[in-house]
Parts: structure tokens; sequence; C-alpha cells
């Protein structure tokens, strides 16, 4: 049975394998299910989906960023921000919240509105397919004794277009006192 992965739009990738001019083995997704399939996944290999629901195999990373650690960003979202539409990623000694570029809601009733013959579920899949996400906001790891994190918001001054600091501390603090301005005009004024 070969190896298929289907990302959070709905599309179902294969994992192909071929060798590399060298001899050693090579890896890749598609769409396209003729070719040369892989039937198991390469020891010390993952699949890992993007935000943006692209689909890679990798090495499995150093786990850095702890399970309880994502989880306080995960509860911080709910619980302080009044986005609903967001991703978080852990990479590295990142944890990344991405929010969807567009207005999912506005994407729903355009396609209600457009296409009356469709069910929920399948306006969900539409909207799915449509929305981009971006990181926002980003919590790295800089102490790994005393697990302390450096908070950083995306800049998007044309001179910088890059991540700037915005606090340092305990993640719950940070996490309390930053996450609440997503998707608010306050964002632009935190640095």
């Amino acid at each position: 049975m070969p190896i298929t992965h289907t990302n959070a739009k709905g599309k179902t990738y294969y994992l192909h394998q071929g060798t590399t001019k060298t001899g050693k083995h090579k890896y890749h997704f598609s769409m396209q299910s003729e070719g040369t399939l892989a039937k198991t996944i390469p020891a010390g290999f993952e699949i890992y989906e993007t935000p943006n629901a692209q689909v890679f195999l990798r090495r499995i990373p150093p786990k850095i960023i702890t399970d309880e650690e994502r989880q306080v960003v995960e509860e911080g979202m709910r619980k302080y921000a009044s986005v609903q539409d967001y991703k978080i990623d852990v990479r590295g000694n990142a944890i990344e919240i991405h929010m969807a570029h567009q207005d999912s809601e506005t994407f729903r009733e355009m396609f209600t509105g457009y296409r009356p013959d469709l069910d929920q579920t399948q306006i969900a899949a539409l909207v799915a397919q449509a929305v981009h996400y971006f990181p926002m906001m980003q919590f790295l790891l800089e102490d790994e004794t005393r697990r302390t994190f450096t908070a950083q918001r995306y800049c998007f001054i044309g001179s910088i277009d890059d991540w700037i600091d915005i606090g340092h501390g305990p993640l719950t603090r940070l996490v309390k006192r930053y996450v609440k301005h997503l998707g608010q005009e306050s964002y632009f004024e935190l640095y």
C-alpha cells in the first residue's frame, strides 16, 4: 500500500521514491498516483504539512519545544485572542502563529451567494482551499534551562519586512500579554 497524505485542503498526495545520480534514495510528494510510489516512510523521517497545506517529507527534527509549551500558546489563543482562523506551527526553537490572510467568513458568504446549490461541507472545503495563512507572531525559545522566550511580531514596513522583538520572559506571560493584539489595530503598535 503506497504512502499517502490528505492535506488540510482535502488534496491527496503520494510519496514517490527514486535514486540520485550517486545512488542515494530520494523522496518527494506529488498529487500524481503514477510512478514509483514508496510503501514505507524511511527511518528517521516524517510527513510535515505547513500551515498552507504544502506537504513534505523531512527528517524528524530534534524536539526543542515541549508539547506543554505548544499547549500554552493554543490555550492562550482560545482564551485571549479574538481571531478564530489561525494555525500554530512549531519549527525548531519557534512557536509560530499563522493567521488567515483573508477573512474566511467573507469567503463563506461569497460561496453561499454564488453557489446556493452547495451544502455547508462543500462550502467549507472551498473556503479551506481559498484561504492562505501568514506568520504573524512567534515565540522563540531563548534559554533552554530557564525556558524563557522572546516574543516577536511580523513587521510589514517595506524597509523592514521582518520579525521584530516585542517582549522577553516566561511563555505564559508573553502569550497573555501579546496574543490579544492579533487581528487588532493595536498589533501594529507593538515594538
